[in-house]
């Protein structure tokens, strides 16, 4: 989907501006396609005076492909609604991290409660490995190349959290240079 809906013409629309057989140029630079995965979905149940309430909740990641992800958690009465919620609060979170090559730039590990997940680049060719939530974030976000290892609880929320952590402390060459004091 993409977001500025006003870049579309249609065929009509762009042989009425230019004559017939001339070339036109669309800029679509700024159109990204956003992929939305849902991790996770949990019915819970409340226990009330006349019987059981259900209600639901998902757990949303939103991605661009290009190094942005977000990730969001929805609650509502019905599966769509909750999912819909999830998708609006990971867009609002999103955040960009550093991408060299369909990879990330150094190893790191994230924490996130009793969730632990390490992370390692690899050479092109390699693939995602990596499971669960962490594989889901990882391909919504466009990393192609990487080694991963989910080393506590198997925990879909806290190795989602536990990724988005790893991914928060990545630093790009210009970065460090930045923190250390160099000039390149």
């Amino acid at each position: 989907m993409l977001r500025n809906q006003k870049q579309l013409k249609t065929s009509k629309e762009l042989s009425a501006q230019g004559k017939p057989g001339e070339a036109m140029e669309l800029d679509l630079t700024d159109a990204r396609e956003e992929k939305v995965v849902t991790v996770v979905i949990n019915r819970v149940t409340k226990v009330v005076k006349g019987g059981k309430r259900f209600s639901f909740n998902a757990l949303v990641v939103v991605g661009d492909n290009h190094g942005k992800v977000g990730v969001g958690l929805g609650k509502s009465n019905e599966v769509q609604g909750a999912i819909q919620k999830g998708t609006a609060g990971a867009r609002k979170d999103m955040f960009q991290f550093p991408l060299i090559d369909s990879t990330i730039p150094h190893e790191v590990e994230g924490h996130f409660g009793a969730g632990k997940v390490w992370m390692k680049p690899a050479v092109g060719g390699t693939g995602l490995i990596a499971g669960g939530g962490v594989r889901a974030v990882l391909e919504a976000s466009g990393v192609k190349n990487i080694l991963t290892k989910n080393l506590g609880t198997r925990n879909a929320f806290n190795t989602v959290y536990a990724t988005l952590d790893a991914l928060k402390r990545l630093k790009s060459r210009e970065e460090v240079m930045k923190i250390r004091g160099r000039a390149e």
